[in-house]
């Protein structure tokens, strides 16, 4: 199979895992301004929180390989986007399956009592380690030896792929990304009209203004090729498309990074006491997302382009 197929196969997976990972998103952030949150016994606060942080850990994995897609291979299919994007889905779901369980304990506990919802909890982690991960490493040792041969023999190759597959790549990455922008967007706009949310301090209700002002652009940013695919090109392929196209989905991520991570700061403050904690929680996550949507992809370009400048001085 070719390289760009895989590649489209891959992405179309991370887009399923990334809207199971919105609706825990969803939960978890609004979780925190319902009514009955403040009876939760303080270890289901703060596991809440683990929960949050581990499932924004998710979506800045899943999110990972459209960026370094397209800052550093220029939209072409290779084998190590290929590579990247699997590895990254493989490590995004441990994260996804320990907050899962998480949330379904905090739920359980509702329902059945403390221990019914430590069952339940460990219950669901179970069923999805079994599902995830070992009933593939079983299967792994006695089928897909040759498929695994075949797309190790890739990793190190780069498919100049065609203009419609590229514009295609680049419109599945907008629709990784904008679930979870979704998610966000309608936990900032649901919870104004809480009281929970009219209890905030000032500040607080500031940073949630901006959060929300962010994933606005951010989804602004996301749907804009759709339209500008439309209206300029008629739907019909295009190279400014790409380019103008790609841009966009790229700088969304960074008004997304800031939105997600101001709203970690505020629901921060509904699990902690200390506003200071929540923001050094907030600062880690905004430094979280930024190095593995911009940071690693620009290093890894600048330090290909530098190689590339090294070799063309040594040929003669």
């Amino acid at each position: 199979m070719k390289i760009a197929q895989k590649l489209k196969i891959a992405l179309d997976e991370t887009r399923i895992l990334v809207l199971g990972a919105q609706i825990l998103l969803g939960f978890q952030l609004r979780g925190a301004f319902q009514e009955l949150y403040s009876q939760l016994p303080a270890p289901s606060r703060y596991l809440n929180g683990l929960a949050l942080l581990l499932m924004v850990l998710t979506l800045a994995l899943l999110i990972l390989p459209g960026t370094y897609h397209r800052m550093v291979e220029q939209g072409n299919a290779s084998g190590r986007v290929h590579t990247l994007t699997d590895k990254a889905a493989t490590i995004a779901l441990l994260p996804f399956l320990v907050s899962l369980a998480i949330d379904v304990g905090i739920t359980g506990e509702r329902i059945f009592g403390a221990t019914g919802g430590i069952a339940a909890g460990a219950a669901v982690g179970v069923v999805a380690v079994l599902f995830w991960y070992a009933i593939e490493i079983w299967r792994k040792r006695s089928t897909g030896e040759a498929e695994r041969a075949m797309t190790k023999r890739q990793q190190g190759v780069s498919e100049q792929t065609g203009l419609h597959e590229k514009i295609d790549q680049m419109l599945t990455e907008a629709r990784v990304i904008l679930p979870g922008a979704q998610a966000l967007l309608g936990f900032q706009l649901a919870i104004v009209l809480t009281q929970a949310f009219d209890r905030l301090p000032s500040s607080v209700k500031v940073v949630h203004g901006a959060a929300l002002l962010f994933v606005a652009l951010s989804i602004v940013l996301l749907m804009a090729p759709a339209a500008y695919h439309r209206i300029v090109f008629k739907g019909e392929d295009s190279e400014e498309f790409l380019r103008i196209g790609g841009r966009f989905v790229s700088y969304s991520t960074i008004p997304l990074a800031l939105g997600l991570a101001a709203d970690v700061f505020v629901v921060g403050t509904k699990i902690v006491p200390s506003e200071l904690a929540s923001a050094l929680v907030a600062t880690a996550v905004l430094a979280l997302l930024l190095g593995l949507w911009h940071g690693l992809p620009w290093i890894a370009r600048w330090r290909r382009n530098g190689a590339r400048l090294q070799l063309g001085t040594q040929s003669p």
